[in-house]
């Protein structure tokens, strides 16, 4: 029977909200336009936080969520503060797409935030008090002007950061504000009375719709106000409007997914564990739905706030026209109809505190169930979004700012990380040697947008080995091992050079390209030569870096300086030729400029990549001489 209904009755309710609220096609395109407020504000959040505040808000975030359950209260604190788990979930997308917080700490204060999103529904219970964090949106982007137009660079990015902040959240805020408002027309749901009576069927419809609602009003606190307004009109009892909030649950998910739409697969991955999270704890509450519904009944009457089923008895009982006199606020009651109004308003308090305790009893068994397999659902959304080529993100494999290991194991990691180091920036390399053959505009912008994204991770790669490794000098270290830390940290910092090197050619190549510049087919060759020159270098760099630092032998180092020799060699013959063609005017002396450029920075990574050698060479000198 329940089968019968449901797509035809799910349609309608869709429909119907177009139609009875009058949603119009302008009202289609402002829900679209808040959409994209959204999206943009959640993008420009991302990218001032890894440009201004990363390092330090790693620090602080690392320190806040060091365990999973401290992970849950950080989430739970947060949106009690803010209320609204929504915009809690939104920011944990954020700084997972901005490398600030891992998969696993996402996952814990995501738990979090679910417990917390029902403190805001007892705050509304008991004071009727929301405060909406989008009031302070204009606010903000005030503040941010100044700095904003600000010559330093990071005081602009600090004001990125807080106007992508306001735009999020006023765009979330528009978000609400563009859907249609069904608290002020709850009467499109009341065909749904006629679909209380079929047992287990109705509170998979009630779920469906619930879930639906959320979707559509995108505040789940929203959702439990069109609850109370169905309850308190006497269309649905207390189990089917619980049966509304465990939908509302999935609902709720969808704000966090649109988040991370622009984002990387990390962030992806941590609106999809969402969306797990809440989806397993629907399965086994409507396992146990019955019993659960029960037991909430019983502890809300043990608290003497009386039954919710109270509002649902009372409804039935009285006829139409008491109704509408105890709930018109300005009618004239008589003295037994003040004691039925007074009897509504407790058996209204019954019903809302009944769904406040059913909606965090629920999240709170479900987060202590589920908190003991947050490895679990990193591994599955993992296995579920793949990271791909293009999904260039932060991240460390080796180290953490957690804890360090002994200090001479330290070391061990930090070289391992570093090996991380330099194959990250050879790949960024690689992607700017591609720009160069991009075959249109649209391309060549989105390679460089890569490249752009690598400097950035590139950047804060080397910080984050150079803080480890200089921590680590501080413990108990042999004297040669003391050295190796000094000789590690500037190979990192050459590594880091090269990945420099390789932006600047990014830029040269996107500069050649965006005035229209063409190359002769000898000068294009002549680029090319360099290329697989570096190429080599770096292949070597890499045998070095992978070698043992006992087997290393001055072969290693020999080769590495010859092919560097070769790179010099080229281009001083390059130079001279350029200087011979712009004198016999072969081609212009701009178009030089950008030639002898991508040239000039060629060299310049066969010479970072010739440091990184000869501090390798001298470590492996160290090591032998101490044996000895």
């Amino acid at each position: 029977m329940f089968r019968k209904y449901t797509k035809k009755y799910i349609f309608a309710i869709v429909i119907l909200i177009f139609i009875v609220v009058e949603y119009t096609f302008l009202n289609f395109i402002e829900l679209i336009g808040a959409l994209g407020m959204f999206l943009y504000g959640m993008t420009l959040m991302s990218e001032g936080l890894q440009k201004v505040a990363g390092d330090k808000l790693r620090s602080i975030l690392t320190i806040m969520t060091k365990n999973r359950f401290m992970g849950v209260l950080t989430g739970l604190l947060i949106t009690t503060i803010i209320q609204s788990s929504s915009a809690t979930t939104v920011m944990v997308v954020s700084f997972v797409n901005a490398g600030l917080l891992s998969l696993v700490q996402a996952i814990s204060v995501i738990m979090g935030a679910n417990i917390g999103t029902t403190v805001t529904a007892w705050i509304i219970s008991l004071f009727g008090f929301k405060f909406s964090i989008a009031d302070l949106a204009l606010p903000v982007i005030a503040i941010s002007i100044p700095f904003w137009f600000s010559s330093n660079s990071k005081r602009k990015s600090f004001g990125e950061l807080l106007i992508g902040f306001a735009l999020l959240f006023l765009g979330l805020e528009l978000l609400k504000n563009s859907v249609p408002d069904l608290q002020q027309n709850p009467e499109i749901l009341a065909f749904l009375t006629q679909f209380t009576d079929l047992g287990y069927g109705s509170v998979l419809l009630f779920l469906l719709v619930g879930t639906i609602l959320t979707v559509v009003v995108q505040s789940s606190s929203a959702t439990m106000a069109i609850t109370l307004i169905m309850c308190g009109k006497g269309w649905i009892p207390f189990e089917l409007a619980a049966a509304m909030v465990l939908g509302e649950n999935i609902g709720t998910t969808i704000t966090a997914n649109i988040a991370a739409i622009p984002a990387n697969a990390s962030a992806k991955r941590a609106a999809l564990a969402h969306t797990m999270f809440n989806i397993f704890g629907v399965i086994w509450a409507l396992c146990l739905f019955y019993p659960f519904c029960q037991g909430i009944s019983w502890l809300i009457e043990q608290m003497g706030q009386g039954s919710p089923h109270a509002l649902m008895d009372m409804t039935k009982q009285l006829d139409a026209a008491t109704m509408a006199a105890i709930t018109d606020p300005n009618a004239v009651l008589t003295p037994e109809q003040t004691i039925l109004k007074e009897q509504y308003l407790e058996a209204q308090v019954a019903t809302s505190f009944g769904l406040s305790m059913f909606h965090t009893t629920f999240n709170v068994i479900n987060t202590v169930v589920m908190v003991g397999f947050v490895g679990l659902i990193n591994k599955t959304v993992t296995l579920l979004i793949p990271h791909k080529a293009s999904d260039d993100e932060f991240r460390l494999t080796y180290i953490s700012r957690g804890m360090l290991s002994t200090s001479e194991l330290s070391i061990v990691q930090a070289d391992k990380e570093i090996l991380e180091f330099a194959q990250r920036n050879i790949k960024m390399y690689n992607i700017a040697k591609s720009l160069f053959y991009a075959k249109n505009g649209e391309e060549a912008a989105k390679i460089y947008a890569r490249v752009e994204k690598y400097e950035g991770i590139s950047d804060r790669m080397e910080v984050e080995i150079a803080k480890y490794l200089t921590k680590a000098a501080e413990g108990r270290l042999s004297t040669a091992s003391k050295k190796n830390v000094h000789a590690l940290l500037r190979v990192v910092s050459e590594i880091e050079s090269i990945g420099d090197s390789s932006f600047n050619l990014a830029k040269t190549i996107m500069r050649k390209r965006n005035d229209a510049i063409e190359y002769s087919e000898e000068m294009t060759k002549r680029i090319e030569n360099m290329f697989v020159k570096v190429d080599e270098a770096l292949a070597e760099m890499m045998n070095v870096l992978n070698e043992n630092m006992a087997d290393m032998t001055m072969g290693s180092i020999e080769k590495s300086i010859s092919i560097e020799r070769e790179i010099n060699a080229l281009r001083n013959e390059y130079r001279m030729m350029n200087a011979t063609n712009v004198k016999e005017q072969k081609y212009p002396y701009e178009v030089s400029v950008t030639y002898m450029d991508m040239i000039g920075e060629c060299e310049k990574i066969g010479d970072y990549i010739l440091n990184v050698v000869e501090q390798y060479q001298e470590t492996r000198n160290r090591v032998v001489e101490e044996k000895v």
